[in-house]
């Protein structure tokens, strides 16, 4: 449940010069680039806003893949033999200074999976890449596991955020 005043959606027309999340590639992205790459539709963006002060947060979201070999062998070995698995990408993620530690994060990574879960191709599970070793803490603590051999390229299996939801 998100709190009263707030909201997801898709990018429109929010202002975002203001936006200063601390991480200069992910705000400058949002700034100059994503609305380029939603149009070239490359990816999807998403934008939780607060109705008093504008943008708190966004992320972005597209298809991908995940290679069965670039998961752990518990997971790989209950699946079917396909050389890749559908997956759902959130690329970048960002929140505004003034609302870090809050939760919104995680949020916004319910909000993704909830989208995954909704949409009419199945997806397996989501990906991130993880900018640095903070970022990727953040989604372990939410439940992302490191794919075989990368460091900060991690995944959940929707049918674990399902059972949370």
């Amino acid at each position: 449940m998100i709190a009263e005043g707030f909201q997801i959606v898709a990018l429109g027309k929010h202002e975002r010069a203001a936006f200063c999340s601390g991480v200069e590639a992910l705000d400058r992205y949002f700034r100059e680039q994503v609305t380029q790459d939603v149009r070239r539709r490359l990816t999807n963006c998403f934008v939780l806003t607060d109705v008093v002060d504008g943008v708190v947060g966004y992320y972005t979201f597209s298809a991908s893949s995940v290679p069965l070999t670039a998961l752990p062998e518990r997971l790989s070995k209950r699946l079917p033999r396909y050389p890749v698995l559908p997956a759902g990408l959130i690329g970048r993620l960002a929140v505004d200074s003034r609302y870090q530690g809050q939760g919104w994060g995680g949020l916004m990574v319910v909000d993704a999976a909830a989208r995954a879960i909704r949409a009419d191709p199945a997806i397996y599970a989501l990906i991130v890449d993880a900018k640095d070793d903070h970022a990727a803490a953040f989604y372990a603590r939410l439940g992302f596991q490191r794919f075989t051999g990368h460091e900060r390229r991690l995944f959940i299996p929707l049918s674990e955020i399902a059972k949370r939801l």
